[in-house]
């Protein structure tokens, strides 16, 4: 229905003054008579005699229920009762909404004439309201006459004078009677007659929508921004609130291609890059958000927030190579820029996320990556601000260049340095306990982790070496105290950790059992600790025992699994792919099908360069895994593949 405020038309005034006069006499009347009445007749506690009530007044509507009625009776396509009451009522009560529901049903009733005479009459009392003329061409559609529905839509056009407030309720009446090229013909011709005062963009973009003609709709709201940069927020609002709607990704690439065209056409106009930039951040399309970024910064000579916020938001989405343009950017405009000394620690710290994210890094990256650490150390001194810099650069030393004892000494004067925030010092202490795990120094491994825990019981970070030290446990084969420590963090606040809890939780509690025999599970915790320092080939032998002495055990699955990230690991990308999707044909139903189809899929997207089979692998999780956790980022990377805008 029409959203407008109720307008009583002048023809009945009179009628509802006389009501209103009627009603304060018998108010009136009632106050004196209450005045006399003697007061022990209010003070008695006497129940008032219940009035029974004869059959046909049972179903009677209760007073002031009327309108409830009459809508009833519309809403049941009970237009006949529907009329006589919105007529009762429109006489009491002339407003707009009575008049509405009355004038509908009568036209459903083919009652014409009858709807003609009340609009007229009420065409004669409000002579400028431009509705009753899209009415009464309503009623003659209605009737079998569209050439005179037509003529009397043009005339109301032709009428049209420039008050802002006509043109919205002739607009709005076309709207209602679903006349939506009209209401576009009314806000062009209004905008026309006020002479662009005010455009009516918002007005006509969402009659396109309702059409389902976004590209209109898109030009309209982006001519908004031509009148007035200060509509950016709402033009911004409106499309986000379109595009959660965009289940096909039409609009989107819609939306993309008008942005794009616009930007090239008119490069001076800035609010098509801030718009740009703003749509690709929401579409985490990050190659064309950093083109804006950049043309943003340089042509309002910015300090460069957006570079540093879409640098934090690309290494958050493992997009490094964006991240790591960013602040090489940044670094570019020299010592001066207040970004500089972050720009520098971030473009190191990003460069070491790209590098140890890929199977078996090369040795030459890693050890320009070292240099790079060093150089960074040396330029700015002992500074607390580097503490990610100086844990970065003792991992790589001890897990891929063999420098245990140097990342040790690192690591200990990162966490006595003076100035450090607890949360970093925490940090440092986990990565040294992680090292020392690493060069089998489990005691003093343990003895850290339990520090950051006692520290920091209730944040993500305690959780963390909560987990590192059941896994550690579990590396050493005391699985009751591993199994006991996963269970409780199986409702940790982190996903990843908590989702790591119930996976080690799993594993033992399937395979371990004190009246049965636990070599298999001891084992692979063996070979699992292997791995963990880097000693593949042990690993891998170590696990193949476990068929050699049991033939088939309940953990061959997880053996299957591990294998595969072995083979990952050393680059040994084509075997990795067959083991993944071994465990899943041959058991299809196991905890870890999932995983290992994921794992395939991005195997094939990532290092084997096969597109078909990653998309087929993908959707192949969203068929046969609905449920999955990982069914999310099987969507995106298969909507991706297939070539749709980034989502």
């Amino acid at each position: 229905m029409n959203s407008e405020k109720y307008i009583k038309p002048t023809c009945h005034l009179s009628r509802v003054t006389c009501h209103a006069s009627r009603a304060t006499h018998h108010v009136l009347q009632l106050f004196l008579l209450l005045l006399f009445v003697p007061a022990y007749t209010f003070s008695q506690e006497i129940k008032p005699e219940t009035i029974q009530l004869l059959p046909f007044q049972q179903d009677a509507p209760k007073p002031g229920n009327e309108e409830q009625l009459a809508l009833q009776f519309y809403q049941n396509q009970d237009y006949e009762n529907a009329a006589e009451l919105f007529e009762k009522l429109y006489d009491l009560k002339p407003s707009l909404n009575n008049y509405q529901y009355l004038l509908y049903s009568l036209v459903e009733i083919k009652e014409y004439g009858k709807a003609e005479r009340l609009i007229k009459k009420c065409q004669r009392a409000e002579s400028d309201a431009p509705r009753y003329a899209v009415d009464l061409g309503y009623v003659s559609y209605r009737s079998g006459n569209p050439e005179k529905a037509k003529k009397l839509y043009e005339d109301a056009l032709k009428k049209l004078g420039p008050n802002q407030q006509h043109i919205f309720e002739l607009a709005n009446a076309f709207i209602t009677r679903g006349e939506n090229e009209y209401a576009i013909r009314t806000y062009v011709r209004g905008r026309e007659l006020m002479k662009n005062t005010y455009p009516f963009g918002f007005e006509l973009a969402g009659v396109y929508e309702r059409m389902g003609d976004f590209k209109n709709a898109t030009e309209e709201y982006l001519n908004m921004l031509d009148v007035n940069k200060s509509y950016l927020n709402t033009v911004q609002d409106r499309i986000q609130m379109t595009l959660s709607f965009d289940v096909n990704n039409e609009k989107n690439e819609i939306l993309r291609k008008t942005l794009l065209s616009r930007a090239q056409k008119n490069p001076d106009n800035t609010n098509y890059a801030e718009l740009l930039w703003w749509y690709s951040i929401q579409q985490k399309d990050f190659d064309l958000a950093l083109i804006q970024a950049k043309a943003l910064d340089r042509r309002f000579m910015e300090n460069g927030d957006k570079l540093i916020s879409l640098a934090n938001l690309a290494v958050a989405n493992e997009k490094y190579d964006v991240a790591i343009e960013c602040y090489q950017y940044i670094v570019s405009k020299g010592t001066g820029s207040s970004y500089y000394r972050l720009g520098r620690r971030e473009l190191a710290n990003t460069r070491y996320l790209k590098i140890i994210s890929e199977p078996s890094p090369p040795k030459n990256q890693l050890d320009i990556l070292e240099k790079e650490f060093n150089d960074e150390l040396a330029y700015f001194g002992e500074d607390p601000e580097n503490i990610s810099v100086i844990r970065n650069l003792a991992h790589i030393k001890a897990f891929y260049l063999g420098k245990t004892n140097e990342s040790i000494d690192l690591l200990n004067q990162a966490v006595e340095m003076v100035g450090v925030p607890p949360v970093e010092k925490a940090k440092c202490k986990i990565e040294l306990g992680d090292i020392l795990l690493f060069t089998d120094d489990v005691w003093e491994a343990t003895l850290l982790y339990q520090q950051v825990y006692q520290d920091f019981k209730y944040d993500v970070i305690g959780q963390e070496a909560k987990f590192k030290n059941a896994k550690l446990s579990f590396y050493i084969s005391e699985f009751e105290w591993a199994k006991a420590q996963a269970d409780i963090l199986k409702a940790a606040t982190s996903k990843f950790i908590s989702n790591d809890a119930i996976a080690l939780s799993l594993l033992i509690g399937e395979n371990y059992d004190l009246d049965s025999n636990t070599v298999g599970l001891g084992i692979y915790a063996r070979a699992d600790m292997l791995d963990y320092r880097n000693e593949e080939e042990k690993a891998l032998m170590t696990l193949d025992s476990i068929s050699l002495l049991f033939g088939y055990h309940p953990i061959m699955q997880h053996v299957l699994f591990k294998k595969a990230e072995i083979f990952r690991k050393q680059g040994r990308f084509s075997l990795a792919d067959s083991l993944f999707l071994q465990l899943v044909r041959e058991s299809p139903d196991d905890i870890l099908a999932d995983e290992a189809l994921m794992q395939a899929a991005l195997l094939n997207e990532k290092q084997l360069k096969n597109r078909e089979k990653a998309m087929s692998l993908f959707q192949e999780i969203l068929d046969k895994y609905p449920g999955s956790i990982f069914v999310p980022d099987a969507r995106k990377k298969f909507r991706l593949l297939r070539g749709d805008a980034p989502l």
